[in-house]
């Protein structure tokens, strides 16, 4: 039934002129539409891009006009923890923003002239898939760095089905199995599921909020489906945990051979839990790797012994390690996640990016010729690892990341704000915590109601995932002589860092600024 219907998507998008090269985005929810269509682009040789339905109107255009795509699926309507989001308005401010468009695909009722999904999946076409060199770009997603617009990483057919070929063998599902990992569309595990469907698996869906209408209902759903491996951000579990259920105890979890976790660290009571409330026999292994390329650094080994907080193995064929600020390799300590050897699915290029610049100094500045990840890690002297949050300025919020440069526009788009800067505090062991410092505009005052219109902004122009857990207002932003905000160092800062060693002040053009948030670092650890 999935063959058939993919083949008569790709028969419609043929006869709609999409050919090799061409892109083909969508705005869904992470549902069988957005698989089946995917599947059906890539057959044809086109280029897949995704977008979650919650995201604002901002950050897709960031997106997608980059990229300037031939046709849009879209669903107008979602349903999130039983209530229907009408995102109508939305898609019409998006569709009046892509002049490069030449069809739509409507996805549920809807009052456009738009060809209407159900049509283009019924008949009897055959599939019949375009071969395609190795590093044909298969799709582009986006992991956005701290300035400009999102990186749009384009990946190749080769190297997304070799690493995700190697990662199914770390998460040891066979033909058989029945697979579910917990992932809105926005997040490259919504890409990364559908490689287990080429090793005879089973891949359930999960669309809903896994709190509603109580948090054993992800639970529940595995056991109506008899899953065999389930995955989750992190913070999910940490949910779990605090919530107090025990899962274990009144569902049927017998067919649950493992566990996965990935997007934070997942902190060494949520093992403990996961043990003491979930199931004793599990297979817990949490993996982390990036967007970036599409896989995993680190991970599980089905032979090797779980330890508490530790990830078991680097994964096969990954020269991963953990370099002190001047290159060289710790063991038994936190330095940079760096890896000294390519992998098949790094990036092939960034869409835009002629001459590798910006790619380049993505990955490659701190270190030439080294891949520096933006991750703290340890390894031990077994082999294991930990992670410990985000090294560099990227927002991580429940493993979606996002670049600070998206939360400005949105806040400092208002005339109230003169300036802001923001941090992602995440850090093994404690719950993630995301402050946004606002320099109001002359005259004005950071009141509750310019809390909330703040609030406001970022939630409609980028995602209610990224509001920010506190505002704080200060005088003024730290800058470099050049003028670049001091995210960093306030990071580590905040994450309990030595004023002293956390930022040279000869290199800023304000400094006593930073004395602010020394202080703020104080009262937040009294």
């Amino acid at each position: 039934e999935l063959a058939q219907q993919v083949a008569n998507v790709a028969r419609t998008l043929t006869n709609m002129g999409v050919t090799r090269g061409d892109r083909v985005v969508a705005i869904l929810p992470n549902s069988e539409v957005a698989a089946i269509a995917f599947l059906a682009s890539a057959s044809l040789g086109a280029i897949w891009s995704l977008c979650s339905p919650d995201m604002g109107h901002v950050a897709i255009l960031d997106r997608f006009q980059q990229i300037k795509p031939k046709v849009l699926f879209a669903q107008e309507t979602y349903v999130f923890a039983g209530k229907p989001v009408d995102r109508s308005d939305v898609l019409s401010t998006i569709l009046a923003g892509l002049p490069s468009l030449e069809k739509v695909v409507t996805v549920g009722p809807s009052e456009r002239d738009a060809l209407d999904w159900s049509e283009m999946i019924s008949g009897t076409a055959e599939i019949s898939p375009l071969p395609v060199p190795f590093d044909h770009p298969l799709w582009i997603v986006y992991s956005s760095g701290t300035t400009g617009n999102p990186k749009p990483i384009v990946h190749g057919h080769g190297g997304i089905l070799i690493e995700g070929a190697k990662q199914t063998l770390h998460q040891d599902t066979t033909p058989g199995d029945r697979y579910c990992w917990l992932t809105s569309s926005g997040w490259i595990m919504w890409n990364s599921q559908l490689i287990q469907l080429s090793r005879g698996v089973s891949v359930a869906i999960f669309d809903s909020a896994p709190s509603y209408p109580d948090m054993l209902a992800l639970w529940r759903f595995a056991e109506s489906e008899r899953l065999t491996y389930l995955g989750a951000g992190a913070a999910y579990f940490a949910s779990c945990l605090k919530a107090g259920i025990r899962p274990g105890d009144s569902v049927d979890l017998s067919a649950l051979r493992s566990l996965g976790s990935t997007g934070s660290p997942l902190s060494e009571d949520a093992y403990r839990w996961i043990y003491d409330a979930v199931k004793a026999d599990i297979w817990l292994a949490p993996i982390s790797g990036g967007t970036d390329l599409a896989g995993a650094f680190v991970g599980g080994h089905p032979m090797l012994p779980v330890r508490l907080g530790e990830m078991q193995c680097r994964f096969l064929g990954n020269a991963v390690r953990s370099f002190d600020p001047s290159g060289q390799e710790l063991i038994g300590e936190v330095g940079e996640l760096v890896c000294t050897a390519p992998l098949p699915s790094m990036p092939l290029f960034f869409w835009g990016d002629e001459d590798g610049s910006r790619l380049h100094d993505s990955y490659f500045d701190t270190y030439p010729g080294v891949w520096r990840h933006g991750d703290w890690i340890e390894f031990t002297e077994e082999g294991g690892s930990v992670i410990y949050g985000r090294s560099d300025a990227t927002i991580n919020r429940k493993g979606l990341r996002l670049g600070s440069s998206e939360i400005y526009q949105a806040v400092e788009g208002l005339a109230e704000v003169a300036d802001s800067l923001v941090v992602d505090l995440e850090f093994l062991g404690r719950e993630s915590f995301m402050p946004l410092f606002i320099v109001p505009a002359n005259g004005i005052v950071l009141d509750q109601a310019l809390k909330d219109k703040i609030n406001s902004a970022i939630r409609d122009a980028v995602s209610a995932r990224f509001v920010p857990n506190e505002i704080v207002e200060i005088a003024e932003i730290p800058r470099t002589l050049s003028g670049k905000k001091l995210e960093v160092p306030v990071k580590k800062l905040l994450l309990g860092g030595d004023p002293a060693r956390v930022v040279n002040r000869d290199s800023m053009v304000n400094p006593d600024s930073f004395d602010t948030f020394i202080a703020y670092a104080e009262s937040r650890n009294t």
